[in-house]
């Protein structure tokens, strides 16, 4: 794991945070300078579908991601208050999660496409509806109305992989995104080497390495000499 490797979470974190934004930054150009804009109702429909992968970037994965990075973010924060942060950002994270789905529904039925028909879509739904599980398992286990203590101790270990295995799965889902997306432009004839097909590869690529610098963040041990055992996310084995 990483911490057997002597490596610590702080400056993972702050890889995160710097790609973070430049994810962010991009998907912004891409939906709006390239693809013409964001629109819950519009004549052109395709303004509604652009709302689906900043919301699902933004909204979904870059807030989610902060959830999980919050007790390495701020390791000297008290854990009370680190904890409702996290359940504060991955129930935003979840809902505009669902709302970017929404338009992608949306955008499908207004324009007749079919629903449902490709691997990115499955797992798409099957990630946010795992992500809900999650949330749910974790708000009346650790927040309201609590399990024993002892029961949060033994939960917490399989709460956090399996919250670790939803987020990647989200991060696979959104890069079969990015790929059926620019598959469909460039068979319309968008230039393959043209500068929208490589800021949604870049988009992408930026995505994998937050994705990698978040999973780092999660299972390194904070800078925090005293953190409590028992509430490290990944507990390191020694």
């Amino acid at each position: 794991m990483a911490g057997a490797l002597g490596v610590k979470a702080t400056p993972f974190t702050y890889a995160a945070h710097a790609l973070a934004a430049a994810a962010a930054v991009m998907v912004l150009v891409w939906a709006i300078h390239f693809r013409g804009g964001l629109a819950f109702e519009a004549v052109n429909k395709n303004l509604i579908f652009n709302v689906h992968p900043v919301l699902m970037l933004i909204g979904y994965i870059i807030l989610g991601s902060e959830g999980i990075m919050i007790y390495k973010s701020f390791p000297g924060l008290n854990h009370d208050t680190a904890k409702l942060i996290h359940l504060i950002l991955h129930t935003i994270a979840i809902v505009l999660g669902a709302v970017g789905i929404y338009c992608a529904f949306k955008n499908h039925n207004e324009s007749g496409i079919a629903n449902l028909y490709s691997l990115h879509s499955w797992l798409g739904l099957g990630a946010i509806s795992l992500y809900g599980i999650q949330w749910i398992f974790g708000l009346v286990t650790f927040f309201f109305p609590g399990a024993a203590p002892d029961v949060r101790r033994s939960a917490l270990p399989w709460h956090a992989l399996f919250g670790l295995f939803v987020y990647i799965l989200t991060l696979a889902t959104s890069q079969l995104g990015f790929l059926e997306k620019l598959t469909f432009l460039e068979s319309g004839g968008l230039d393959k080497y043209g500068t929208e097909a490589i800021l949604v590869n870049c988009t992408a690529l930026v995505v994998v390495l937050f994705g990698t610098a978040v999973v780092i963040a999660a299972i390194a041990p904070a800078d925090k000499v005293d953190e409590p055992e028992g509430y490290a996310p990944i507990p390191v084995v020694g």
